[in-house]
């Protein structure tokens, strides 16, 4: 009689890689964070993506104070393996989002790892743009068929901004080298800017973040492995171009025009200085590139605490950044 499967990779107790090559994710996940709603802003589900049963999340100012709003997309994190839109403290950050901002905010849920490896989380968060571009040509077209949040001129297609936390962070970095400067394969939708809060790149070359740094509150070195071997195509490491914008085998950046960057992270992130590295690499290309640090802040902090003084803080960096670059 042989033995039973026993667990080779357990992430967070949410997803469960046993010896067999059989995998378990529960859906009943105990969550600290509580949702933060102060009314000024709603919310509706809807499908994207038929095929994989894919859905998004569209939050909008209640009582939005300009004739048309600007889109923000918002990928949330998760290191590709667990999170979704409907998560509390992502729900609570777009809302927040959606009412500081005064935009239409799309949350898109993508495919997740170990049983969606990369790229297909890539590949999501590129067909929820293009559901964009689609709602643009259905609601500019007049014939309807549109969600009716993109009828009747309210938002302006002319003015997206790509957000994201964490590994959605990276899901927006693979976006901005897709489209290039001025997204001309998303007429008539541009986009104009991106914002990657923490970005999850990876390596194997540890930095002296990674090596030095404190254990965070909800993250660490074990973990982040565990992500990264959980999410990369089978038989490779973090250093594979989905996980390493430079590592050995990445395609070169130097002559990819790609739209504005701000890139935030806390000070007191383990992944600090491989995000520091990004951006300073992508200036060193010519890149317009903003990098914002704050001070002591750990991974995680804007989106788990939209509401707290620090979160303010990064809103209204981003409003800077969406105003710098929306004409």
């Amino acid at each position: 009689m042989g033995s039973l499967p026993r667990i080779v990779e357990d992430c967070l107790g949410i997803v469960l890689v046993y010896s067999d090559g059989s995998i378990s994710r529960s859906s009943d996940v105990n969550l600290p964070m509580k949702v933060q709603d102060d009314g000024s802003a709603v919310w509706k589900d809807c499908l994207f993506d038929e095929k994989h049963d894919l859905h998004l999340r569209l939050y909008k100012p209640r009582s939005p104070s300009t004739a048309k709003l600007p889109v923000v997309f918002f990928f949330h994190g998760g290191g590709f393996c667990v999170c979704s839109r409907t998560w509390p403290n992502c729900h609570s950050c777009c809302l927040r989002l959606s009412s500081v901002l005064q935009a239409l905010v799309v949350a898109p849920d993508y495919r997740l790892a170990p049983e969606h490896r990369l790229p297909a989380a890539v590949y999501d968060a590129l067909s929820s743009v293009e559901w964009l571009r689609n709602q643009a040509v259905l609601s500019n077209g007049g014939g309807g068929g549109g969600d009716e949040w993109f009828a009747n001129g309210g938002v302006d297609f002319d003015r997206v901004f790509v957000m994201g936390d964490s590994s959605g962070g990276n899901l927006a970095h693979h976006v901005a080298v897709k489209l290039r400067r001025g997204s001309p394969e998303l007429a008539p939708v541009r986009v104009r800017g991106y914002v990657m809060m923490a970005p999850f790149f990876g390596g194997t070359v540890r930095t002296k973040s990674e090596d030095e740094g404190p254990p965070e509150a909800f993250l660490n070195l074990e973990i982040l492995d565990r992500f990264w071997r959980l999410s990369v195509p089978e038989g490779n490491t973090s250093d594979h171009p989905w996980a390493n914008p430079f590592g050995p085998e990445s395609p070169s950046l130097d002559c990819i025009k790609l739209d504005p960057i701000l890139v935030l992270v806390g000070g007191g992130e383990v992944m600090k200085d491989r995000i520091d590295n990004y951006a300073k690499k992508l200036k060193e290309m010519g890149k317009e590139v903003d990098y914002v640090e704050y001070q002591g802040m750990q991974h995680g902090f804007f989106v788990n605490e939209p509401f707290s003084e620090v979160g303010c803080k990064v809103l209204e960096e981003i409003q800077n950044f969406m105003l710098k670059n929306s004409y």
